[in-house]
């Protein structure tokens, strides 16, 4: 076992020097046994982890991780060799683009995509549909089961025992399912709701308008199928995704502006509306393995740094699982899951996610063409508009997958912010803003202290921030005349150790003002609930903002405003 706060391995659940919940660490290998003819879950130092718990046989490494096969996609493989329903009675799994038909491995290069169009592949999918037979592949996962069930079991009760002590501190009410439609988050709900017996426990399904219809369909089966449980739809009805990739260019690798204003902003809004200044507990389906990113997570993590959205800890009961866990637990327990895996999917976020591999593309042009089609046309629009000499080779070749920042987007004129330093007063800079000072300007300074018009000079309509402890002026804020600037405000720094600091974080605000897109981030990121957008609008609640100046802090929010990372330019 491994205690990640401690950074030190011990042989107990919980750590004894912190008392944190312990993880276990040892790698998984995997085997292959011929007479069975299924894949084996091993640890890595097991003991005689090449004999088969059934027949007793001697079995053959294979591979780290692997997924089933099911028909759907096995006749796909099949057309793309050019022998349809040749392993119909064979046990066929896969990882990547490497596939294993009875042990034996076969290479899915993206030559194979190339090879066949996708309407032929569609009128052979079509063909051959009624002759699919899954027979052999029901039988073989009810062996891949039994053969694995020592594991199956100790998988379940490991994540029952982590769920039930880490829920101790929290009300039944604070618990929350973070529900996507995919494999993970259906195990992670499964095991939540039998490890406590609540079949009434919340869930959030954050729509992002951008998913799979099968994850749409398999949603509206889990609601039917958990009537008790509270079952809350987080969706951004204000934006639509096709207008913002015309205005900031679409989501790159780098740039997933989306994931902020598709999915964790509308979460936090229902998360605000239902719990408001509660602690909460989130479930999530985040695994160790999935990515980089994703490693250097905890298993249970309330860093602000790593957690999107402030008002919640998160918790992964199967951060240690591989994609195998996963699949034995559904097999193993006869869990209905998204069918967009039958179909060859081995992720089923966004569909036109830039996080997609070319195998997930070429899926897509199958059995999502319409939509495929619309998304490939936008692109190589786009990749006209901001100059490319061959936009589809930009396309095709995923390079628009690799873009940063705002380069020929005019967009990327809003974050500059723009200044002269006062000539008649210390610590005075006059910003360049792109529409008129109205009160909405004003709330973006309340982070620093309390709004007091009052004490400003009224012949020159100036507004005075002052410190909330002191009640000193710390910012001098009026609408002001500079030449070439067709709208302008001056801000000086007052009675301050640090001006430069100031205003900075003064320039952040300038910057959100110019440049918001109403991305929600900043939403998110506020513990308290105090930022929200409305009528397309930035506002800061006085009341409910605790000045901890998280919004205008770099460390959380890279300089100041989520399309500081979006549309910044060379040079």
């Amino acid at each position: 076992m491994w205690c990640k706060k401690c950074n030190r391995e011990t042989n107990l659940e919980k750590c004894e020097l912190c008392g944190s919940v312990t993880e276990q660490n040892t790698p998984l290998v995997i085997y292959w046994c011929d007479d069975c003819k299924v894949p084996i879950i091993k640890s890595a130092g097991e003991i005689d982890k090449d004999i088969c718990p059934s027949c007793k046989r001697t079995t053959a490494y294979l591979c780290a991780d692997l997924r089933p096969v099911f028909p759907e996609e096995r006749l796909l493989v099949e057309i793309l060799q050019g022998k349809p329903l040749s392993y119909i009675n064979d046990s066929v799994w896969a990882v990547n683009n490497r596939y294993y038909v009875n042990g034996k491995p076969i290479a899915i290069t993206t030559k194979f995509y190339k090879k066949i169009s996708p309407k032929s592949i569609r009128d052979q999918l079509n063909e051959f549909r009624v002759k699919n037979r899954s027979t052999y592949f029901d039988e073989n996962i009810k062996i891949f089961v039994k053969v694995n069930k020592t594991r199956l079991n100790y998988i379940i009760d490991e994540a029952h025992s982590f769920i039930k002590e880490t829920v101790k501190p929290y009300a039944r009410e604070c618990i929350v399912i973070s529900f996507s439609g995919g494999k993970d988050s259906t195990v992670t709900a499964d095991l939540t709701v039998k490890a406590l017996s609540d079949p009434s426990l919340v869930h959030i399904f954050g729509n992002t308008t951008l998913e799979f219809p099968l994850t749409i369909e398999y949603t509206d089966r889990y609601r039917e199928a958990n009537p008790k449980a509270i079952f809350k739809t987080a969706i951004n009805r204000e934006q639509e995704f096709y207008n913002m990739c015309e205005d900031i260019g679409p989501p790159a690798r780098m740039l997933r502006w989306c994931c902020s204003m598709f999915k964790t902003g509308p979460i936090t809004r229902v998360l605000n509306s239902m719990y408001r200044d509660k602690d909460i507990l989130t479930f999530y389906g985040i695994r160790k393995c999935e990515s980089v990113n994703r490693s250097k997570y905890n298993r249970i993590e309330d860093n602000a740094e790593s957690i999107k959205i402030q008002k919640q800890i998160v918790a992964s009961p199967i951060f240690l699982w591989k994609d195998i866990d996963i699949w034995l637990y559904i097999m193993g327990e006869k869990v209905d899951f998204n069918e967009a895996y039958r179909l060859g999917y081995d992720r089923v976020g966004c569909w036109c996610c830039p996080n997609n591999n070319e195998r997930a593309q070429f899926l897509s042009q199958i059995y999502m063409p319409e939509e495929y089609d619309k998304w490939y046309d936008f692109l190589v629009s786009f990749a006209k508009r901001i100059g490319k000499p061959d936009p589809d080779e930009y396309i095709d070749t995923g390079k628009w997958k690799a873009r940063q920042g705002g380069n020929g987007l005019e967009a990327a004129q809003d974050i500059k912010i723009r200044f002269t330093n006062c000539t008649t007063e210390d610590n005075a800079k006059v910003y360049q803003l792109n529409k008129p000072i109205d009160d909405g300007f004003i709330e973006l300074f309340i982070p620093f202290g309390r709004i007091a018009p009052e004490l400003g000079r009224k012949l020159i309509n100036e507004t005075i921030v002052a410190d909330l402890k002191t009640g000193v002026p710390i910012l001098s804020i009026q609408p002001f005349a500079q030449e070439g600037y067709e709208y302008s405000v001056k801000v000086k720094t007052m009675n301050v150790a640090k001006h430069d600091d100031l205003q900075r974080m003064v320039g952040y605000q300038i910057k959100k003002y110019n440049a918001c897109r109403r991305c929600l981030k900043c939403e998110s990121l506020c513990r308290f609930g105090a930022i929200n957008i409305i009528g397309g609008d930035y506002h800061i609640n006085e009341a409910k903002c605790k000045r901890c100046k998280m919004c205008v802090t770099s460390k959380y929010l890279e300089g100041g405003c989520l399309m500081e990372k979006y549309l910044k330019t060379k040079g």
